[in-house]
């Protein structure tokens, strides 16, 4: 082990927040590390890459400014370098288009030495008597096997489309998920009908984009279960729960409180832009001037149980969750856009020892971001249940990321804001980061 470089932290998952890690910590020369992602490269959520997509945080929500605003890997430094900053300024939106966004993490991890894609991790494993971990990185352009070693680990590989459970072991050619969307447009144009399934920013994205499209000849429906199309609450004391010592609050409660609380605040984080909900009802007004007729149904309330196939086309099985009724729908094209869950990576069974759980087998994660006892295995974007719904919101990267380095380090290298909303959410101290001033 002597002739092999042992870094101080290992990041596995290339996606914005092991990125935004990955530049904040380019500057800290105490630290050594090193990401590895199994992609050819950056690439966030090409299949919902539409043209006038934008993020639903403000541009500051970028990999480091909430950190470090003087960050050369800052958004606002990418549009200076690319010649874009005076559009931008121009412009006058704090919302960056999706498609710009991904140039941007394209363009600060094509600047980082220490992100390296095409390397797939196989396993990795502990050696206690030295402290360190092993990792045994295929890589796929070559097909060599190539060990890393480390002392601490970031686990970035981020979610993974969530589909009913109904759907699980089938694999229906033209029931799609949005995370596929672009790929199948075409041919959902093709198609004589298409049904799109959920409640959320995704599905509205997709019904927007289609609406233009339907006719006589094509035929659109959009299901949700919640019983309106509800916007997602945006109000400025409402943003103040996506603050440090709200995260404090929630991860105070006791588990049980959390998932109650939890279960509550979808409209915080699940629900479509205002304005987007609003372009809707309006492209829809505009299609039926003179009382033409419109080829869509936007259908709330509806819970889908089942999808089967039928020839070319697929019986979509419902329940109205009002009035208590099943009913079918006939589709040529399933959309679903049923979200996103974590998934453990099959490598994490070479150190499962290692890893805290909770009752229900989730990762018992630390305030800090930490699952074992020696504070060596911390997660991006896993700890919804400890957390809080700001678990994947861009705007709370820098601020997690500024912990995690914080606590590699063992002293502040990134200052930690400890209160910054009007609000007092409970009646207890907040706390405080063990490496800040």
């Amino acid at each position: 082990m002597e002739n092999n470089k042992i870094y101080d932290i290992i990041g596995i998952g290339i996606g914005p927040f092991n990125l935004g890690l990955a530049a904040l910590l380019e500057p800290v020369e105490s630290i050594e590390s090193l990401f590895l992602d199994q992609a050819e490269g950056f690439d966030w959520h090409p299949g919902l890459m539409l043209d006038n997509a934008t993020l639903q945080v403000p541009f500051m929500a970028d990999l480091v400014t909430m950190a470090d605003p003087k960050s050369k890997y800052s958004f606002l430094n990418f549009l200076k370098e690319t010649d874009r900053l005076y559009k931008f300024y121009i412009r006058e939106d704090f919302f960056i288009l999706r498609k710009e966004y991904n140039l941007y993490c394209q363009w600060a991890a094509n600047q980082l030495p220490n992100c390296l894609f095409g390397k797939k991790v196989e396993n990795i494993s502990f050696e206690e008597s030295q402290q360190i971990y092993t990792f045994e990185v295929l890589d796929l352009k070559n097909n060599d096997v190539k060990k890393y070693f480390t002392r601490k680990l970031a686990l970035g590989t981020g979610t993974q489309p969530r589909l009913p459970e109904f759907m699980e072991g089938k694999n229906y050619p033209n029931v799609i998920h949005t995370s596929e969307y672009l790929k199948h447009k075409d041919h959902i144009l093709n198609a004589k009908s298409v049904s799109i399934i959920g409640s959320g920013q995704s599905a509205a994205e997709i019904f927007q984009d289609l609406l233009p499209e339907t006719n006589e000849h094509f035929h659109m429906s959009w299901f949700t279960r919640p019983d309106r199309f509800f916007p997602m609450e945006y109000s400025k004391l409402t943003l103040e729960l996506t603050s440090p010592e709200y995260v404090d609050h929630f991860y105070n409660m006791a588990p049980a409180q959390r998932q109650n609380v939890l279960a509550k605040q979808p409209p915080l984080y699940k629900g479509i832009n205002f304005e987007l909900i609003n372009d809707i009802f309006d492209t829809l007004y505009e299609m039926s001037v003179g009382n033409v007729p419109l080829y869509v149904d936007l259908k709330p309330s509806c819970q889908l149980d089942t999808i089967s196939p039928e020839g070319n086309s697929y019986v979509l099985n419902f329940t109205h969750m009002q009035d208590d009724i099943t009913f079918t729908n006939i589709s040529d094209y399933v959309v679903l856009a049923t979200g996103y869950k974590y998934k453990e990576p099959k490598f994490l069974q070479g150190i499962k020892n290692q890893i805290q759980r909770n009752e229900e087998g989730l990762f018992d994660v630390s305030r800090e971001y930490t699952i074992d006892s020696s504070e060596n295995i911390f997660v991006q974007n896993a700890e919804l249940h400890t957390h809080g719904f700001v678990t994947p919101d861009l705007g709370m990267g820098a601020y997690r990321n500024a912990i995690i380095i914080n606590a590699i380090a063992g002293k502040e290298i990134y200052k930690v804001e400890k209160r910054i909303a009007f609000q007092q959410f409970n009646t207890t101290k907040a706390w405080t980061a063990k490496h800040s001033s």
